[in-house]
């Protein structure tokens, strides 16, 4: 199988796509086989929800099928007969949503498409009872949709999210990156992630950015406060200031609690002394 690295390296000074961190290089300076490889990010462009495909059971189905449902998605581009890189993908994406508390159907949802017009529902529906099967959890093949469509259509989703692939007609197979696109719930693109492996906490956040803080918790609002999704890397980084920020605040929470406790104890303790220096009140009190 052909396949190509999320990460390109470049001349200086050399114009393209951004794709891992790094410029690619023009079509001109690439690898033969690999000029049309590679990831244009396209953030907060719309992703057409009209396409037309099928589902692994052969149903017809529209993009829009799967928004509108107030949950982020995952689109995974790939195809089902790939010796290697697409099914490493797929196990990699399946062990870090295994990791999450977030339910697969019910917090957010994944599509997989295939971008060879030539494979069928049939390859489609053995591929999701592998993956189903895999993740293992209930309901979850209500949440994860394989699709199949015709070229033009392909063309059309692959294009309005950057990703570029290549056909050897002499292996019979396809060039493409691995990576992993998050759309909002009104199907706008958030964000890439790139690679085979993708670490849970940058799972979690980038789901909980995508679905515009319908899911996850405070803690989640606190990290996305200090952790900023960097397009050049596909990974969330820290942001020193907000930490400095945050750290700041939390240490004047604590003394300003700490200096509250204690002049409610001194309080406490100055009315104790003034009882015990007052004959009439310990009559009183005994």
């Amino acid at each position: 199988m052909l396949s190509v690295a999320p990460v390109l390296i470049s001349a200086q000074g050399a114009r393209g796509p951004m794709m891992g961190g790094l410029m690619t290089p023009p079509a001109s300076q690439r690898p033969p086989g690999l000029q049309f490889v590679g990831i244009e990010q396209h953030l907060n462009a719309e992703v057409p929800a009209d396409l037309e495909f099928r589902d692994e059971l052969g149903n017809p189905v529209k993009l829009a099928d799967y928004f509108g449902h107030g949950r982020p998605v995952i689109l995974n581009l790939g195809y089902y007969q790939c010796p290697m890189l697409c099914s490493e993908l797929l196990q990699g994406l399946v062990g870090s949503m295994k990791a999450l508390t977030f339910d697969l159907g019910k917090d957010f949802d994944v599509v997989t498409v295939s971008f060879d017009p030539r494979e069928t529902t049939e390859m489609a529906a053995a591929k999701k009872r592998d993956i189903i099967k895999r993740y293992g959890r209930a309901n979850a093949d209500q949440g994860w949709h394989f699709l199949t469509g015709k070229a033009d259509q392909i063309n059309a989703l692959t294009k309005s999210v950057g990703f570029e692939y290549q056909f050897d007609p002499k292996t019979e197979q396809y060039a493409h990156a691995a990576a992993i696109v998050m759309l909002t719930p009104d199907h706008h693109i958030s964000g890439y992630f790139y690679g085979v492996e993708f670490p849970p906490k940058d799972l979690r956040l980038g789901l909980v950015q995508a679905s515009q803080n319908r899911i996850g918790n405070i803690g989640d609002q606190v990290l996305l406060y200090c952790y900023h999704y960097d397009p050049r890397t596909g990974k969330y980084g820290a942001i020193i200031s907000n930490i400095l920020k945050l750290a700041g605040l939390a240490t004047m929470l604590i003394l300003g609690t700490f200096m509250f406790v204690m002049f409610r104890a001194d309080r406490r303790f100055a009315r104790v002394a003034d009882r015990r220096a007052d004959p009439g009140e310990l009559g009183r009190v005994t």
